[in-house]
């Protein structure tokens, strides 16, 4: 509930200060004294956007702050998601600067106004007679239903499944999508994988077969070249082995005069051992040595072909290749993977098509139940509102959709007379007619939720005697459980509140000024007779305030 109220420079208003109880509070004026600018003030701390016109002194900023008690509210939650410090006491400001900027604050924390709207739901229901259209839409009507068949539980749960399902259907559709584009390169990668593969790829052999065919290709001049290398090494006049000896053998005679000698025959005998074993391996590799024409055709088919597919594929490389090869065995590999993918989302869809189906179907009973308690209880209250004929014709049927708040069409009809046929609401209620449905149902609701405050801005336009004393009934009613206020202009309304309120316009300093002023009980008198008889009150007028305040 809100138990003050705090505006300075706002439109006529200078600065104000006020103190609302639980109950039922009474707002009344003249046409143009500024109740409209007390609900605009009001709207400011809701979440509503501002402009300078706001502003009554444009050189100084306008401040408007709201006390609300909220420990009933359970909205611990809301203060923790938006990172706010909770109290069961909070304060909302709203300041809007000579710049035009305007700034918000729960608590003296920060907040911008999507936080501010989200949390005023819960706060203040402000009811005029161009909301009544609410009552028109389906999801309002499932609203009073729900609450009649207290569903919030069931509701929380089904959503809570849809959100899951939904989620599954968005990634069984991208699976399937996914799936639909490898398909169609299908062939094509299998053909190119398979291609790669035969090829039996391994890093690193195209240097080595290069090499080999080099070596087959040119086999004579090798072997051409190995013998005369062999002959010049081995040659029995002339050869190097020869002569290298012989050098030992001569420098030998001199290694014992000195040291110098002694290494160099050192040297020499290193030479000699070396070129000793490169003679050896010549004459193994000549051996090796011999012309293979079938291999060297296998080696160059090879090459040709690794040739090919590096011109195919445009790389350089067989390390390249085996890459390219690798992921086109992913991507044949991964048409089995989705469609096993596929196949267990739609597992999962199909198990949570059955919990909704289970949870939708408690919805719809639980709706079905409280249906016949809500056409008791709107009828009930609205004979005593004057509309003593009235039906309604209020049916839920099943559907075929998972829709966000269950599997549930709604048909809300409404006859107002006698003989005349069922018709949607807004097409023919009369405008006084769904104000005292709206009156009705905010009763119904009052009694199996708990609603935020509620101001009824002049809700009984059109409205007036003993219909008007039954809503103002009716209202006093509800206060028993919540706050409420209206706005009136009637005097059977304004004799039900628990505390009076008059909103009134003043001169000072030849400026126009709104106030707002808590009427004691001779003022409240005063009030109510001036409603009733105008201007000039007379004692039949006082007579007839004192009898409704009593």
């Amino acid at each position: 509930m809100i138990t003050a109220l705090s505006i300075e420079n706002f439109a006529l208003i200078e600065k104000l200060n006020i103190d609302f109880s639980n109950g039922f509070s009474i707002i009344t004026g003249e046409t143009g004294a500024g109740k409209s600018i007390l609900l605009g003030a009001l709207g400011l701390v809701l979440g509503k956007r501002a402009d300078l016109s706001s502003l009554k002194n444009t050189t100084e900023k306008c401040i408007v702050e709201a006390n609300f008690a909220i420990s009933k509210y359970n909205l611990q939650l809301f203060f923790e998601a938006n990172d706010l410090d909770y109290d069961d006491y909070t304060i909302i400001r709203r300041e809007i600067l000579p710049s035009g900027k305007s700034r918000a604050f729960i608590n003296d924390s920060p907040v911008n106004l999507q936080q501010l709207q989200e949390l005023s739901v819960y706060l203040i229901d402000v009811h005029s007679q161009h909301q009544t259209l609410e009552l028109s839409e389906e999801d309002f009507q499932f609203k009073i239903i729900d609450a009649i068949a207290i569903n919030q539980s069931h509701l929380v749960a089904y959503q809570h499944i849809l959100k899951q399902y939904k989620e599954l259907k968005t990634t069984l559709d991208t699976t399937k999508e996914n799936l639909a584009l490898v398909l169609k390169e299908k062939d094509y990668n299998e053909f190119l994988f398979n291609e790669l593969n035969t090829a039996n790829l391994k890093s690193g052999e195209l240097e080595t077969l290069e090499q080999s065919f080099e070596a087959l290709n040119n086999v004579e001049a090798i072997k051409e070249n190995l013998d005369a290398l062999l002959s010049l090494a081995n040659e029995d006049n002339f050869g190097l082995l020869k002569s290298l000896k012989e050098f030992k053998s001569i420098l030998q005679k001199n290694s014992s005069f000195s040291q110098t000698y002694q290494s160099l025959l050192e040297r020499t005998t290193s030479i000699l051992i070396e070129f000793d074993d490169i003679s050896k391996e010549l004459n193994r590799e000549s051996e090796l040595v011999y012309s293979d024409p079938e291999k060297l055709e296998t080696i160059n088919q090879k090459l040709q072909l690794i040739y090919s597919l590096q011109k195919k594929h445009q790389v350089l490389t067989v390390e390249e290749l085996i890459t390219i090869q690798n992921d086109l065995e992913n991507k044949v590999v991964s048409v089995t993977a989705l469609e096993e993918t596929i196949l267990k989302i739609e597992k999962k869809i199909s198990d949570l098509e059955i919990q909704l189906d289970k949870k939708a179907a408690d919805i719809n009973k639980s709706r079905s139940e409280a249906i016949p308690k809500l056409n008791e209880q709107l009828i009930a209250i609205l004979n005593q509102l004057g509309m003593t004929n009235v039906r309604f014709k209020i049916e839920v049927t099943a559907s075929n959709k998972y829709l966000a708040n269950g599997k549930d069409n709604l048909q809300f009809l409404f006859s107002a007379n006698k003989g005349t046929e069922f018709g949607l609401l807004k097409k023919v209620a009369s405008g006084g007619e769904m104000s005292r449905i709206m009156l009705a149902v905010k009763a119904v609701l009052a009694q199996y939720s708990k609603l935020p405050t509620i101001i009824f801005d002049e809700i009984d336009t059109g409205v007036s005697g003993e219909i008007a004393n039954k809503m103002g009934e009716i209202m006093r009613e509800m206060s028993k459980t919540m706050q409420v206020f209206a706005i009136t202009h009637l005097p059977q309304i304004a004799a039900k509140g628990s505390q009076h309120f008059k909103v009134f316009k003043t001169i000072s300093n030849n400026t126009t000024v709104s106030e707002l002023k808590l009427l004691t009980n001779d003022e409240r008198i005063n009030e109510i007779a001036e409603m009733l008889s105008g201007k000039e009150i007379s004692d039949s007028a006082l007579n007839h305030a004192k009898a409704l305040l009593n």
